[in-house]
C-alpha cells in the first residue's frame, strides 16, 4: 500500500538536491551582497531539510534505501558546492575547503569499506553532527559577508571536521590492523 509519510522525507532530500543549482546560481554573482544573502537563505532552507528528512524518517519509521543513499549524497553535494563557491568568491581559503572536501571523501570511503567488509554501518556520531552544523553556519555567515564571525565559525568547523574524521577512523581502525605489518 502507498504510504504518503514514506515519501515526505525522500521528497525533502530531493528538494535539497534541487535547491543546489539555485543556490549556486545566486551565490555565483560576484560582489553582490544582496544575491549572496538570498543564496544564504536558500542554503539555510536546504540545510534545514537535512535535519528534517532524517528526523521524520526515524520518527515515522519510514527509513528507505533511497533515503539511505540520497540523504548523505545530498548533504555532501550541498556542503561541498557551497565551500567551492566560497573559494571562488574569495570568502574562504582554498586550503580549508580542500581539507573539508578530503575529509568528506575519506569518511565516505570508510563507510563504503565498512559495508563491503560486512562491518557495521557507520552512523553519524555527535561530532559529525556538530561538524555539519558548524559548517552550515559558517557558509551562511560568510555569504552574509560577516567575515570576522564567519571566519571564526569556519575555523571552528574545520576543527570539528578534522576531529570527527579522526574519531570515525579511530572507531574503524580494526579495518586497517594489518596495513603496516612487517
Amino acid at each position: 500500500m502507498f504510504n504518503k509519510k514514506e515519501n515526505i522525507p525522500n521528497l525533502l532530500t530531493v528538494g535539497r538536491i534541487i535547491l543546489i543549482p539555485l543556490f549556486l546560481l545566486l551565490a555565483s554573482i560576484p560582489n553582490n551582497i544582496v544575491w549572496h544573502i538570498i543564496a544564504a537563505f536558500v542554503f539555510a532552507i536546504a540545510s534545514i531539510t537535512d535535519y528534517l528528512d532524517g528526523y521524520l524518517a526515524r520518527k515515522w519509521h519510514v527509513v528507505t534505501n533511497f533515503g539511505k543513499f540520497a540523504d548523505p549524497l545530498a548533504d555532501k553535494m550541498l556542503v561541498m558546492s557551497a565551500f567551492i563557491m566560497l573559494v571562488g568568491l574569495d570568502l574562504a581559503p582554498a586550503w580549508v575547503t580542500a581539507v573539508i572536501i578530503c575529509r568528506e571523501l575519506a569518511v565516505t570511503g570508510l563507510r563504503l569499506l565498512l559495508v563491503e567488509t560486512g562491518g557495521e554501518v557507520l552512523a553519524a556520531a555527535m561530532l559529525g553532527k556538530i561538524k555539519t552544523a558548524t559548517q552550515m553556519l559558517a557558509v551562511v555567515l560568510l555569504l552574509f559577508h560577516w567575515a570576522f564571525v564567519g571566519n571564526i565559525m569556519l575555523y571552528i568547523s574545520l576543527f570539528f571536521t578534522l576531529y570527527s574524521g579522526y574519531d570515525y577512523f579511530r572507531e574503524a581502525s580494526f579495518l586497517f590492523k594489518d596495513t603496516f605489518r612487517k
